[in-house]
């Protein structure tokens, strides 16, 4: 009975031994950030950022002038016209407030649509360089302390993408 525990113990070590998962490890961020599209996404993103400044400071522009007529000419206005132009300014000043809302929610929206596409590349680059090489687990290293000894598999998907690896930086 001993020698049968000892024989079936034996085996099942055996086969836990053999089936030690393969761990593998990637910064997503440096993967995305060395993509192509990722360089291309952030410029149309700055334009975009910078087309939204300048529609609101058209409109801060436009408050100003606006105001400035106001404070020169409201003395020369009866009562009904004060009142008139000073709900005019008003609804300036609302459109200048709810516009920088606006553009924040926009940029979000772009930024969202520009860069969700490439991330999912390459979380499926990932997923496919994992797969090929007989990966278990694929951690992500933005999100992890600390973690055991695994291999770094960002080389292999920068090579799956057609990307040539960034230099080594130099520590200071």
């Amino acid at each position: 009975m001993k020698r049968t525990y000892f024989l079936i113990l034996l085996i099942f070590s055996g086969f836990l031994v053999h089936a030690q998962p393969k761990l593998g490890h990637i910064s997503i961020s440096e993967l995305v950030a060395a993509m192509p599209e990722y360089k291309k996404a952030t410029t149309d993103l700055d334009e975009y950022e910078k087309a939204l400044i300048q529609m609101g400071q058209d409109r801060q522009r436009e408050y100003a002038r606006y105001d400035s007529i106001f404070q020169a000419d409201s003395s020369k206005w009866n009562a009904a016209q004060r009142e008139v132009k000073k709900t005019e300014l008003n609804g300036l000043y609302l459109k200048v407030i709810n516009f920088n809302q606006e553009a924040q929610k926009l940029m979000g929206q772009r930024e969202q649509a520009l860069l969700n596409p490439i991330q999912q590349k390459a979380l499926q680059t990932a997923q496919a360089v994992a797969k090929e090489n007989g990966y278990s687990y694929i951690l992500n290293k933005e999100q992890l302390i600390a973690y055991p000894a695994t291999d770094d598999i960002l080389p292999l998907a920068l090579k799956k993408l057609n990307i040539t690896p960034p230099a080594p930086e130099v520590k200071k």
